[in-house]
């Protein structure tokens, strides 16, 4: 059931976004993408967490190099939902770093790795098409997790993941 301010995809959202920073926590290299290759993810540093409405809302965001990030968590606890979080993926030996929106699943400052200029007097395109490349690949890894996720969620063992995140969110390190 969703509140007046709130759609199913903002909802879906949230629960995507803290499933993904629980995952990120307790198994960071447990993904595969479509072709079964494993890949890692991390939140990084930035994390958005929201609870209530209209003049009872409030926002926590918590960021810093190498933060454990205990007080978004902590909110989590409360009744928080993550909002938006920077996301690292790793495959072999690319890396994307990202931006996250749960309301609309919008990704922010997508930053791909660096590509080779050295060959790029042979091909003019060459450049272009390697940076979509990337860009697809990132995709690619994002959708896995989104399908991970959704199987999960409409599966029987949601609640027993539901369980675990809850008791995750209050653990103190």
């Amino acid at each position: 059931m969703t509140t007046s301010g709130e759609s199913t995809d903002s909802i879906l959202g949230q629960e995507f976004l803290t499933w993904l920073w629980y995952q990120s926590d307790v198994a960071p290299g447990a993904f595969v993408d479509k072709a079964g290759a494993p890949f890692s993810l991390s939140m990084e540093q930035r994390v958005v967490v929201e609870g209530g409405e209209g003049d009872l809302r409030e926002v926590a965001t918590v960021s810093g190099s190498l933060s454990p990030l205990r007080e978004a968590r902590f909110g989590l606890g409360t009744g928080k939902k993550v909002t938006r979080a920077l996301v690292r993926l790793e495959k072999e030996e690319l890396a994307f770093q990202l931006s996250l929106k749960a309301e609309d699943f919008c990704l922010n400052s997508l930053k791909t790795p660096k590509i080779d200029k050295g060959d790029a007097d042979d091909d003019p395109d060459a450049l272009l098409l390697e940076k979509f490349y990337l860009v697809e690949t990132c995709l690619d890894l994002l959708d896995a997790l989104y399908a991970y996720f959704l199987a999960l969620r409409l599966s029987p063992r949601w609640d027993a993941t539901v369980a675990d995140m809850r008791q995750w969110m209050t653990r103190t390190e």
